[in-house]
This record gives structure tokens, C-alpha cells and sequence, in this order.
């Protein structure tokens, strides 16, 4: 699980290599009114996912990891809202490349939240209330 949402949030680095690039830069446009700089917005967002993505293979800091996961379900959802008919334009409906992708990303977001929720519970149960040993 970590490890694609490292490769996906790795490629956002590279011009043209991610094919949520163009989501990514309208959304921003959007909510910015188009005074954030689309390199930025994308270096911003590949860093959370890709430690996200780390945090994820390593088991290090998911308690931390909830906080950007945070932000990346917002930017995951933001298009759903704002950009419906790019999303669902095929026939019938039916999603776009761009409509797969957020659909790819919420099936990542929901399997990631349970294994970050099941670390930290499982965590709280070794440590007790007190933060001891039980």
C-alpha cells in the first residue's frame, strides 16, 4: 500500500509524468484563484504522498501520518465536488481516466486509514491508557 502511494506521489515531481497532474493544477487554480504556482501545488501534494507512502512501509510516524492523510483526502475528494463533469464524462458516465484515478485514490485512502487506525490502536493497546506497558 505504501509503496504505491510513494511511486504515484514520486511521479508528481517530474512534469508530465503523473496522470493526476492536470486534476491536481484545476483544483488548485480554483481554490487559489490561480495565485498558487502549479509547480508548487504539485511538489506540495507528491511530499505528502510520498510520506505518507513512507510512513506506510516503514511503520514509522503513522500516528503523525494521520495529519497529512488529512490533506490528501481533501485534495482526493476536492475534484469529486468541483470537477464532476471532467471526472464523469464517458459514456453513460461512466469515469474518465481522471475519474479512475480519484476512484483508485479512495480505495488507497480507505486501506490506508484502516491500517493506520489498526497500528495505533494496536499500539494503545501495548502501551495501556497510562502510555505504560500492559
Amino acid at each position: 500500500m505504501g509503496g504505491i502511494i510513494l511511486v504515484f506521489g514520486f511521479l508528481k515531481y517530474f512534469p508530465g509524468l503523473s496522470p493526476a497532474e492536470h486534476m491536481v493544477e484545476t483544483v488548485s487554480r480554483m481554490l487559489s484563484l490561480g495565485l498558487a504556482p502549479d509547480r508548487l501545488t504539485m511538489d506540495v501534494f507528491a511530499t505528502v504522498e510520498c510520506l505518507i507512502g513512507l510512513s506506510l512501509i516503514t511503520n514509522i510516524g503513522l500516528r503523525i501520518a494521520i495529519y497529512p492523510m488529512t490533506l490528501w483526502a481533501i485534495g482526493i475528494l476536492l475534484p469529486l465536488a468541483l470537477m464532476p463533469a471532467e471526472l464523469f464524462s464517458g459514456p453513460d458516465h461512466m469515469p474518465t481516466l481522471e475519474g479512475q484515478y480519484v476512484l483508485k485514490d479512495l480505495i488507497l485512502l480507505a486501506a490506508t486509514m484502516v491500517i493506520a487506525d489498526t497500528t495505533v490502536h494496536r499500539t494503545q493497546r501495548k502501551h495501556g491508557a497510562s502510555g505504560r506497558w500492559t
